[in-house]
């Protein structure tokens, strides 16, 4: 991970998450809490600011998988996204690095796929189209 897009740096990145997901907004509260040394905006897929700041996004697909923009207008979905938002973080970027590796990379995938495996499982009862209630954010 270089954090350059075409030679310039990355200064700051947006996280689309889903906000009817219970562990996308328990992972968004989390993701705010981190110290950061690139800023990240967390912002709800699918939402009015969302679609206002990229027209060009498939809005549908990031609802149904994490998607982060580069402030150079990089997109990251699935496994790059986890791996570029750890890369964000100043306690975390040593260990986005080696996900970002071939060695560390099938984790990350492995990672990607049980959170999706978890997200489904999950929309069972008291959720709608696998939609379940957004927590209150941790105290």
């Amino acid at each position: 991970m270089t954090g350059r897009a075409g030679g310039k740096p990355v200064t700051g990145l947006t996280v689309l998450y889903d906000a009817g997901c219970a562990l996308c907004t328990h992972l968004r509260h989390w993701l705010d809490r981190q110290p950061q040394l690139v800023p990240l905006d967390l912002v709800p897929a699918g939402s009015e600011e969302a679609r206002r700041r990229f027209p060009a996004l498939d809005h549908g697909a990031t609802l149904e998988e994490i998607t982060v923009v580069g402030d150079g207008g990089q997109v990251y979905r699935t496994e790059d996204a986890w791996i570029v938002c750890l890369w964000a973080l100043a306690e975390h970027r040593p260990r986005a690095h080696w996900l970002a590796s071939p060695a560390g990379r099938p984790l990350a995938r492995m990672t990607v796929l049980a959170a999706a495996r978890w997200r489904a499982a999950s929309a069972g009862a008291g959720c709608h189209d696998g939609r379940c209630g957004t927590p209150l954010p941790p105290h």
